[in-house]
């Protein structure tokens, strides 16, 4: 492991991700303000306190959901209605519900601006395709294919 990534892996919160972020943009290094952001993304699900991986990754996806909102509303903001079906059906219940509603349309390509195109709730869904319905699944293998079409 370079320096550089072992300096982002031993980030320990993520105000530490978000001002290490900015440094290295400043000094040119995209690669390691993206390795930040994700380190941040995973900081965030962990305190939430995942039990599985694809928990995790379902959390890290909302918050990445987050910063997608926060950067376009100059503020930060929460995905509030998101935050209220983990609340009522958990993590899982919660994104099956999530892919299965109206599209935002200016979430993914906001997502692959910030190096994020991993971290579309779709992207989990079709990481893990057993646990979410076959509807699910098949929605979410649709938007990607039609997002990655259209980029």
């Amino acid at each position: 492991m370079s320096l550089m990534a072992e300096r982002v892996a031993n980030l320990k919160s993520p105000e530490e991700c978000v001002m290490f972020e900015k440094n290295v943009l400043e000094r040119g290094r995209p690669d390691l303000a993206v390795a930040a952001r994700k380190r941040a993304l995973a900081l965030r699900a962990e305190t939430y306190g995942a039990s599985t991986l694809p928990e995790r990754e379902c959390l890290e996806a909302v918050y990445a959901y987050e910063g997608v909102l926060s950067a376009r509303n100059g503020k930060a903001t929460r995905d509030l209605r998101t935050w209220q079906l983990i609340k009522r059906h958990g993590i899982i219940g919660a994104v099956e519900r999530a892919v299965s509603r109206e599209l935002e349309a200016t979430g993914y390509p906001a997502l692959v601006e910030l190096g994020l195109e991993d971290y579309a709730l779709e992207e989990v869904v079709v990481r893990h395709p057993d646990l979410f319905s076959a509807a699910a699944v098949e929605s979410s293998r649709s938007r990607i294919d039609a997002w990655k079409t259209s980029s």
